[in-house]
């Protein structure tokens, strides 16, 4: 046997030796095991995200010239964006609205899920069911019933005209950040309930027993206990809401008029009518910046605020 052959044996049998090393390290660790079976979900993710993502991030610096791209780097866009009072105007409205349309919907969402968690105790899967009710039909036409119902002539208006609350028909309905705010209630309180049943459901309802052996009524013992345990489906509920709302632009383009326009409707134009896609590149880069950074905010002040609370 020649020396090649002696020195290629144990080197054979020592990558051999590898693989069941290599097969019980990836056994025994099950973070590896998860990552691998989610690698398909993170690369289509990655691709269907990311990308499109670093796409818009590059555009935002190039500078549109009649009907090219000028690829240059450059910051005016930014610049324009960020001295313009108008587009500071409808981004902070953006954020008022987004914002109260998260608080509105949690105020609404939690009676129905505190309801569901502690008082029903058969068919409660029928009742999830019911809550996810709006989502069976287009998103377009709930948000058209909407617009209906809040009309001049709508239900709202003549059914107050009828019972002769009413002589003329209340224009702050329809066209106006009030339409806005009910509209997004209604479409998305299935978001806000369901994180908030799912703690509410989490409590250990021996904790009330002790407190209503301590002494506590009702009111103390959802103050006390209800609520604070609660907090973390109602800041889940919160982030849920505001952040995709502050995003929309067919409701405000609906329901809201002149003094409901938001931020994205001004993205939206600039991709479409404007034909300034760097312009709307850099408008929508400056929005996820600005509610990332108010999400951060907030879920830093929760937490203390929790903190506190425990």
């Amino acid at each position: 046997m020649s020396e090649s052959t002696a020195i290629a044996g144990p080197v054979a049998e020592q990558r051999v030796n590898w693989l069941p090393r290599l097969r019980a390290v990836f056994m025994r660790s099950e973070a590896l095991r998860g990552y691998t079976l989610l690698s398909p979900t993170l690369i289509v993710m990655a691709f269907s995200m990311c990308v499109p993502l670093a796409i818009m991030v590059v555009m935002s610096f190039w500078t549109q010239r009649a009907f090219e791209f000028d690829t240059t780097f450059s910051l005016a866009n930014y610049h324009e964006a960020i001295d313009s009072p108008v587009y500071e105007a409808l981004l902070i409205r953006s954020l008022v609205i987004s914002g109260t349309c998260a608080i509105v919907t949690v105020l609404i969402s939690y009676p129905m899920a505190y309801y569901v968690a502690f008082h029903v105790h058969r068919r409660k899967l029928l009742w999830i069911i019911l809550m996810t009710l709006p989502f069976w039909t287009s998103y377009l036409l709930r948000v058209f019933a909407w617009k209906v119902i809040l009309g001049y002539n709508g239900a709202i208006n003549s059914g107050l005209k009828y019972l002769g609350l009413i002589d003329q028909p209340l224009e702050f309905l329809l066209y106006s950040p009030t339409a806005i705010v009910i509209t997004l209630a209604h479409a998305w309180a299935a978001f806000a309930i369901l994180p908030i049943y799912v703690s509410l459901e989490k409590i250990d309802r021996s904790l009330l027993e002790a407190a209503a052996d301590l002494g506590d009524g009702p009111v103390g013992r959802f103050l006390r206990v209800t609520l604070p345990l609660s907090l973390p489906g109602v800041i889940v509920a919160m982030l849920l809401i505001f952040i995709p709302t502050v995003g929309d632009y067919v409701t405000p383009a609906l329901v809201g008029g002149p003094d409901g326009i938001m931020i994205a409707n001004m993205i939206q134009a600039h991709f479409g009518k404007v034909n300034n896609w760097p312009m709307g590149a850099a408008l929508a880069v400056i929005m996820m910046i600005t509610v990332t950074v108010v999400s951060l905010v907030y879920m830093w002040v929760t937490r203390k605020a929790t903190e506190r609370i425990a």
